[in-house]
């Protein structure tokens, strides 16, 4: 087991009603640390992040190549609330551990659905012990979907792996009626599963098996 870098986007938000905000917009009950996902109103996904409270603040850790959409996203819904986004993703390296790797100095540990995550000062220059494609196949072997290859904006959370991050009795977010309508009706259209290779159109292509987004209707 290993320590992967997490390719991240470190959003700090300041201000009153930082865990409400997130509840509203987001697929999973924010009301502490957790994993979410923030969809569209037609439920693709904008990001997959970790809320971790910091002191009377709240870090949002998404993914790098998402920070754009995900702060026009959070910054769109502010409404004239008391609420301020500074990124700080230049600050931090972030980390996820999925065996017992020592515990980076100064890091905010946080039990992330794609494992122990360490926020790290980059000041430390820590560096991981797993390369992406050693990554790549623990992912295969637990069935964890990653960005980049299954969470993209082209999929919805329950069709790529992510329905443990759907709340199933919590409404009101957006993309909410789209995502309780597949569950409700057994039809969310696509899913996640794990083939032996030769694999056509993998989303994930390890050394004897892959991940791929298969049709289900």
């Amino acid at each position: 087991m290993g320590l992967v870098r997490h390719k991240a986007a470190v959003l700090l938000l300041q201000g009153q009603g930082l865990f409400p905000f997130l509840d509203g917009l987001s697929t999973n009950h924010v009301d502490g640390p957790c994993t979410t996902v923030f969809t569209t109103r037609a439920a693709k996904i904008i990001d997959v992040c970790d809320i971790i409270p910091v002191g009377d603040h709240v870090a949002v850790v998404g993914h790098a190549m998402n920070k754009e959409a995900l702060t026009a996203h959070l910054s769109e819904r502010i409404l004239g609330q008391p609420i301020t986004i500074t990124d700080i993703s230049e600050l931090n390296d972030v980390f996820i551990d999925v065996g017992d790797s020592p515990t980076p100095p100064d890091a905010t540990i946080h039990p992330s659905f794609f494992g122990r995550m360490f926020v790290v000062p980059v000041k430390h220059e820590w560096q991981p012990t797993w390369t992406d494609d050693e990554w790549n196949e623990y992912r295969i072997d637990n069935l964890i979907p990653y960005h980049g290859h299954e969470i993209t904006a082209a999929q919805h959370p329950l069709g790529c792996g992510l329905g443990a991050l759907v709340h199933p009795q919590k409404g009101c977010y957006i993309g909410q009626e789209v995502l309780t309508r597949m569950r409700s009706r057994g039809k969310q259209g696509r899913e996640l599963v794990v083939k032996t290779n030769p694999v056509d159109k993998a989303t994930t292509k390890g050394r004897e098996r892959s991940l791929c987004i298969v049709r289900t209707q």
